[in-house]
This record gives C-alpha cells, structure tokens and sequence, in this order.
C-alpha cells in the first residue's frame, strides 16, 4: 500500500477522480483546518465557517469525476471556501432584508389590517343585530343612521310624530348597546 502522505496535491486530485476514499481524507486532513479558519476569519462564526468548509468538501467528493485542476489544489480549495463565504453573507444580507421587511409590515401595516378586519368584523355584528330589531323600529333606526334623516323628517315620511320616530331610535341603540355589550363579554 503506498504512503499517501507522500503524494503531491496533484497526485491526489488524480486519485480522488477514481474513486479515491484515502486520497480524499488526506486532502480533508490537509486542508480543513486551514480552510475553516480563513472562513472563521471572514465570518466570525465558527459554526458557519466549519459549515462552509463541509460544504465544499462535500461538493469536492460529489464532483470529483468532472473535477479538473487548472491552479493547484490549494487555489482551488481556498477560491471555492472564499465563494461560498461570498455566497453566505449574500443569502444572509437576504435573509436579514426579508426579517426586517416583515417587521417593518408588521410595525406599520399590520395593525391597519388587524383594525381594519376588526371594524368589519364589527360592522358585520351591527348589521346583525339590526336585523333582529322589530320591522318598525329597524325602518326608523336605518332611515335615521344609514340615510341621516331628521326626526321631523323620519316622521313625515312614515306618518309618525317626531317624538316617536326620536324614541324608536332611542329604543333601538339602547337594545343594540346591550347586545353587543353582552357579546363582547362572552
């Protein structure tokens, strides 16, 4: 068995092509620390860069048949961790847009929406509870809020007193207070 240790990089980028397990934990063996170390430098998290470095080693292995080395192995090795730090502090300059993008929506937007889809929800239990009003009532209440008619008016138009179309309304905010007093309890 030859002495591994012995082999130039180039030696050992030609067995790796071949299936080479020895010639690949040589080069992982020779490089590694090196390599994790110029990512740590860069990045400052020695969890990403050990991350980085694993990330090339593996494609080294999964590439090794199409794997052609125009500069030495070294170059190789130190321009494919230098990549993929470029790659890391791009995809985190994303990461760190989006997150603040998303706090920027719910600092500014999201309580619009949230309001917003409260009022409805609101509007949609008023209409509710108006519905269930008695027919008369309902007609004084809606002709009085929705069309904005005087009392005087209100009573002209149904043939009632002013005094009666006031207290038609009076009788329906009091019962729709109530309501929606005791929904909001629950």
């Amino acid at each position: 068995m030859a002495d591994y240790n012995k082999f130039t990089d180039h030696e050992l980028a030609s067995l790796l092509k071949e299936d080479d397990h020895l010639a690949y934990n040589l080069i992982f063996e020779r490089y590694a620390g090196v390599l994790v170390a110029h990512a740590y430098r860069v990045l400052a998290n020695q969890d990403i860069a050990n991350d980085v470095t694993q990330d090339v080693f593996l494609a080294l292995w999964e590439n090794r048949h199409h794997f052609k080395l125009t500069t030495s192995l070294t170059s190789y090795l130190f321009t494919a961790v230098r990549n993929r730090v470029i790659n890391n502090i791009a995809h985190q300059k994303v990461i760190d847009k989006y997150a603040d993008s998303i706090v920027n929506f719910m600092d500014n937007h999201y309580p619009a929406a949230d309001e917003q889809l409260m009022a409805k929800e609101l509007s949609e239990l008023i209409d509710k509870e108006i519905a269930t009003l008695p027919s008369k009532m309902r007609n004084v209440f809606l002709l009085n809020k929705n069309e904005e008619l005087s009392y005087k008016e209100i009573g002209q138009k149904l043939n009632i007193s002013d005094q009666t179309a006031k207290q038609q309304v009076y009788n329906a905010l009091k019962y729709l207070r109530l309501k929606l007093h005791m929904l909001f309890l629950l």
